[in-house]
C-alpha cells in the first residue's frame, strides 16, 4: 500500500474528529504522514512538521495498525514500531484507532 493511500486512510480516520488533543507523526521510509489534532477539524497532510509524538514503522505495519491487525504493544516490544516523544500520546492513538475498527 502506498503512502498516499495511508494518507487518505488516516484522514478518512479523523475526519470526524479524534479528540486527541495532539501533533502526531507517522514516519515511514516512504515519507511521513502529520496529523494536526490541536485543530478542528483534525489537519492531516505529507508535511514533515513537528509533531508532540512520532511514530515510527514501516508502511505495511502501520496499515496493519490501521486495520486492528497488529497489537501495537507487541509491535514497541519486538521492535516493529518505535516512538520518540510521549509513548502515553502514542497509547492514545492507539486507542483511537481501536475505537474505530
Amino acid at each position: 500500500m502506498s503512502l498516499l493511500t495511508f494518507t487518505d486512510r488516516v484522514k478518512d480516520l479523523v475526519k470526524d474528529g479524534s479528540n486527541i488533543n495532539y501533533k502526531v507523526k507517522f514516519a515511514f521510509e516512504e515519507g511521513v504522514v502529520h496529523v494536526d489534532a490541536t485543530q478542528q477539524p483534525d489537519q492531516v497532510s505529507n508535511e514533515d512538521k513537528d509533531a508532540d509524538t512520532t511514530i515510527h514503522m514501516s508502511l505495511n505495519n502501520a496499515n496493519k495498525f490501521l486495520d486492528g491487525q497488529l497489537n501495537v504493544t507487541m509491535a514497541f516490544m519486538t521492535g516493529k514500531m518505535k516512538v520518540d516523544g510521549s509513548m502515553g500520546v502514542a497509547m492514545k492513538v492507539a486507542k483511537f484507532v481501536e475505537s474505530k475498527q
